[in-house]
């Protein structure tokens, strides 16, 4: 916790807020709290209200799930999207771990989940987002149903079932949001896959009706980069018989097609938009940004994440694994 800010403020307490050896010398608090790298040190003046800990906010943002197939193949759910500020002690290692995009559907099985994206280190509570659920392929051997997840994948025509269940595990803030359900065949011409749950909204659900279509939930913006970018668009429901294919939700959700649908992006977290044909399309990556005081930026990674700095903070970008030193 942060020394005192007035009163009387001791090597003592210096020495458990900052670490050091016995016995106590006020060279090894060089560019500690507000002390300077060299020269003379005031313990008021340098220390008084400092402490060993900074802020780091964080964007975790998990694998979008991968599209169903066959006539009407659901879209897949967004990767779960969190974010979060926590105080973090000097020294702390932070790893971090980016969920791939989930697995194209194919004839004999629905899209794949994302994978989850996290942050962890000692004495750090793990912040995690689960990857997007799933689209649903058209066939009764394999349940008709999107898969649960950061969002829930949409669920295909030939059963009026649900789509899957966004905010899988719960977490407050909400990570995501359901998938469509997949509209009732009412001739066998005609239907649609459920479009895949978005960040900021459900994915919109599969119709009959001719010119309507089966949209992926929109995603959340995000301006930790010092830009507002979208991230986590749920991917659209394929439709047939004069349905319209639905269109990839904002932040990175795929298209879908009446042949193949389109792969979410990577590195937003897009579900795949559900396919027509027999081969399905992926989910797109996820991405962990984390953004820190430039002040305070120790310069220690790895994983090789993109590096810059906009205003007062330094930004890394991490689209693999990889770790930050605090």
């Amino acid at each position: 916790m942060p020394l005192p800010s007035s009163g009387q403020i001791s090597l003592l307490d210096i020495q458990n807020e900052f670490g050091g050896s016995a016995p106590i010398a006020l060279s090894e608090y060089y560019g500690k709290g507000n002390a300077p790298a060299s020269g003379q040190i005031e313990l008021a003046a340098d220390f008084y209200g400092t402490s060993n800990e900074y802020t780091i906010n964080f964007l975790v943002v998990a694998g979008g799930g991968g599209s169903g197939v066959d006539l009407s193949g659901a879209g897949g759910g967004a990767g779960g999207f969190r974010t979060s500020a926590r105080n973090v002690a000097v020294g702390t290692a932070l790893t971090i771990t980016v969920g791939a995009g989930g697995s194209a559907g194919t004839f004999n099985a629905n899209g794949g989940q994302g994978g989850s994206s996290t942050v962890s280190g000692s004495g750090f509570s793990t912040l995690t987002s689960a990857g997007g659920g799933g689209g649903a392929t058209n066939h009764g051997n394999l349940g008709f149903q999107g898969g649960n997840g950061g969002s829930g994948g949409g669920s295909t025509q030939d059963a009026n079932l649900p789509g899957g269940s966004g905010n899988v595990p719960s977490v407050s803030p909400s990570q995501g949001n359901n998938g469509g359900t997949g509209a009732t065949t009412t001739s066998p011409n005609s239907g649609q896959g459920g479009g895949g749950g978005g960040a900021s909204q459900v994915g919109t659900p599969g119709t009959n009706t001719s010119g309507n279509s089966a949209d992926g939930g929109d995603g959340s913006a995000s301006s930790i980069t010092g830009s507002s970018v979208t991230y986590a668009g749920g991917g659209g429901g394929a439709g047939r018989g004069g349905v319209i294919d639905g269109v990839g939700g904002a932040g990175g959700g795929g298209n879908a097609s009446n042949g193949t649908g389109s792969p979410g992006t990577n590195n937003r977290g897009g579900g795949g938009g559900g396919s027509g044909g027999r081969t399905g399309a992926s989910g797109g990556s996820g991405i962990v940004i984390l953004s820190v005081p430039t002040a305070k930026y120790s310069g220690t990674t790895t994983g090789s994440p993109t590096v810059n700095t906009s205003g007062s903070n330094t930004i890394m970008q991490f689209t693999g694994s990889g770790s930050y030193t605090a």
